[in-house]
């Protein structure tokens, strides 16, 4: 088979992720501890204790899901025998996930991974106030829908404002960003047009120009950090094609900030180029669930983020 490895993004987070991986593996150990001492941070007690609501600031969020992925991949390496670079075709990962399948690949080592996540997490929930940005799921429409049903909402009382295409999820699910108010014009807009629409619970309007603080942030930071090219491509969010090539790579990091994910395309792109076997690694099944409403119904998907389903996987590679 032909696999791709995937990497899930924010909102995938749990109390209690690890915490197995940890108790039953000392690779695993070894990678939050590596973690945990790079941020100055018990971290991972956080993943295994919690409280929920401060694992799910996005500054502690995106490192902690970043280290649950490596986490089991360093289990498949050192349990396993596996190689990525043999046995895997490509990578890709959702939003924050791009930075982990970026480190699955050789391409970042893991402290830098968890200063970059550390610093883009911070950066994001600055970038707005509490409250004055919002996202939502729009369901039933399509990427274009989508766009003009912003359009129709950007203008409001007080002029334009931002709202647009976050995240191209694919099964007629886009998800929608940008100021408080457009975004819930755009919702009361998908409504009228007789669609669905759901308020997301985050704490911050990800991926729209309202992050552009961000982007500026990670472009300084990207551009001290030392990255290599991947062992195998990555599929970018941004462009939904294949990359190797650092330069390009730090490019698109920067533009992910603001940019649309563009999942859906990306998911198509991997099975264009004889993907047939999805595997996700790290905590949930967020994207494994999103490829099957993608993918045709004979392409093998799985996930790996327990010791069971580890187990399970390292019999199937």
């Amino acid at each position: 088979m032909v696999h791709a490895f995937i990497f899930p993004g924010q909102g995938s987070q749990t109390v209690g992720m690890g915490r197995d991986l940890a108790a039953a593996f000392p690779a695993a150990r070894e990678l939050f501890q590596e973690v945990d001492d790079t941020l100055g941070q018990n971290l991972s007690r956080l993943m295994f204790e919690g409280p929920a609501e401060t694992l799910t600031l996005t500054e502690n969020a995106q490192p902690a899901l970043m280290a649950v992925s490596l986490a089991v991949l360093r289990v498949l390496e050192r349990e396993g025998g596996f190689v990525l670079g043999e046995r895997v075709a490509a990578v890709a990962g959702h939003s924050l996930g791009e930075y982990s399948a970026l480190a699955a690949a050789s391409a970042l080592d893991v402290a830098a991974t968890a200063k970059l996540l550390r610093l883009r997490g911070a950066a994001m929930q600055r970038c707005v106030a509490p409250g004055e940005g919002a996202m939502a799921a729009l369901l039933g429409v399509d990427l274009e829908a989508a766009a003009a049903i912003c359009e129709a909402a950007a203008e409001g009382p007080d002029g334009r404002e931002v709202v647009q295409p976050a995240n191209d999820n694919g099964g007629g699910q886009v998800v929608i960003s940008g100021h408080a108010g457009a975004v819930a014009r755009a919702m009361a807009e998908a409504k009228a047009r007789g669609k669905r629409a759901m308020k997301l619970p985050v704490s911050a309007p990800f991926h729209c120009a309202l992050m552009a603080p961000a982007a500026d942030a990670m472009a300084e930071a990207l551009a001290h950090a030392t990255l290599m090219p991947p062992v195998v491509p990555l599929v970018a969010n941004v462009t939904a094609t294949k990359v190797t090539d650092p330069a390009q790579i730090r490019e698109w990091l920067v533009r992910q900030v603001t940019g649309t994910v563009r999942w859906r395309e990306s998911v198509l792109a991997m099975l264009a180029f004889g993907v047939d076997s999805f595997v996700e690694l790290g905590a949930g099944q967020v994207l494994s669930g999103l490829v099957r409403r993608i993918a045709p119904a004979d392409i093998a998907i799985s996930a790996a983020g327990t010791p069971a389903e580890i187990d399970a996987l390292l019999r199937r590679l």
